[in-house]
């Protein structure tokens, strides 16, 4: 089916060519046209302009646009939207005075979240889980990656990373899985935690290849979880089965995780709220894409990511939500928009780069995503009649969300 908008307020990010990702200064421009069509054919972005340019009307479905502003959805590269249950408790013990480390010490955290993950069936896991896809989705994500990591036991991580699978072939987003066994150490492994670094690496990783049931592989490397060595050993482990290294890291601390991550040559390098120098330094000239989290950052407390110095100093950053049950119980991209412009001091302008074409970036999925580019999916937001673009982060509390279009079709 052929659909054509037309008399577009505003069209955003649009590129001519399509790039892989924007970085330093050209992170504060955000190529628009104003009075503009899009002709979409099928799932496809078939054609755009300003109206001046539009020849005919011809189209199976013709849509005034007028008043509207007109972007690609969002590309929201870090998630642990498969999960069991809620942590509401735990949000109440932070407020009366518990730290995040203080509630993992006493089996809450991750750790929580996994005996409550083991627990459950496959079928209610992806039943909990479609509910929250389906209300990104209504949010304007139109791809994202899903991790998991609330397993922590082989077969629990098989469960979560089929629930993945399951998914992707069930909803119109597209979705990249990522195989995070090392996001804690079981109990039973809590004096052993190098025969857990084996486990993973030499029965969960080589089994997790061979159901095809990820792209990436992940560490969350940290005080208190996997330290520099074992985070080296589970990403060389992965590479050599084929997945793509990501990373959590320099959540808490600078411990040496951006250098092996970089060492790795990982896809991404995710949180980023603590950066020293040497950290900025040693992903100036890499390919890595370092992954601001600003609504963890607003949930727990904790610095946010100093975005406005790592842009001045020429790096790139790709905004996402951390949606999980403990540290960020949100995928609400546009709150994480605002964020990044309210507290990191971005530009609406680099936020939405951000959140567009250096998200899909982050997924490996540049050539499909996160731009209005011929040839790529037609994943659109249609806003409701606002004064201009920076209107969506500076209005933070509401939906300006009237249309989501994915893959041609409205949600």
């Amino acid at each position: 089916m052929k659909t054509l908008f037309f008399n577009i307020k505003e069209l955003l990010q649009v590129r001519d060519q399509s790039i892989v990702k924007v970085a330093g200064a050209a992170m504060k421009e955000l190529p628009c046209i104003k009075n503009a069509f899009l002709r979409i054919d099928n799932e496809r972005i078939e054609d755009f302009g300003p109206m001046s340019e539009l020849k005919d009307f011809n189209a199976d479905q013709v849509i005034d646009a007028r008043g509207h502003t007109i972007l690609p959805t969002w590309c929201d590269s870090h998630t642990h939207i498969v999960f069991a249950g809620h942590r509401e408790k735990e949000f109440v013990d932070r407020i009366n005075g518990l730290t995040y480390e203080e509630i993992a010490s006493r089996g809450g955290g991750i750790l929580n979240s996994a005996k409550k993950l083991q627990d459950s069936s496959e079928q209610e896991l992806f039943e909990q889980s479609s509910q929250r896809l389906e209300e990104i989705m209504r949010l304007g994500t139109g791809a994202v990656e899903i991790k998991s990591g609330y397993g922590l036991t082989p077969e629990s991580e098989i469960k979560m990373l089929k629930v993945i699978k399951t998914l992707a072939t069930s909803f119109p987003i597209t979705i990249k899985a990522t195989f995070l066994g090392a996001h804690a150490f079981p109990a039973d492994f809590k004096d052993n935690p190098e025969g857990y670094v084996d486990l993973i690496c030499e029965k969960m990783i080589p089994e997790v290849a061979k159901q095809d049931l990820a792209d990436f592989i992940d560490v969350f490397c940290e005080s208190g979880y996997f330290n520099v060595a074992q985070t080296d050993k589970i990403l060389r482990s992965g590479e050599k089965y084929g997945l793509i290294p990501k990373i959590h890291v320099n959540q808490f601390n600078s411990i040496g995780g951006v250098q092996v991550g970089v060492a790795n040559k990982a896809l991404s390098v995710d949180h980023l709220e603590v950066m020293e120098q040497k950290d900025i330094d040693v992903l100036i000239g890499t390919e890595v894409m370092p992954v601001a989290l600003p609504s963890c950052s607003y949930f727990l407390n904790i610095p946010y990511t100093p975005a406005r110095k790592m842009m001045d100093e020429g790096l790139a950053i790709a905004l996402a939500t951390d949606f999980n049950p403990g540290s960020t119980p949100s995928g609400n991209m546009n709150f994480v928009i605002s964020t990044a412009c309210i507290k990191m001091k971005m530009t609406p302008e680099e936020a939405i780069n951000a959140a567009t074409i250096n998200g899909a970036y982050a997924m490996g999925l540049s050539s499909s995503h996160g731009s209005i580019t011929k040839g790529k999916f037609a994943n659109l937001i249609v806003t409701k009649d606002i004064p201009s673009y920076h209107f969506i982060p500076y209005a933070f509390g509401s939906n300006l969300i009237e249309k989501v279009m994915i893959k041609g079709v409205f949600l």
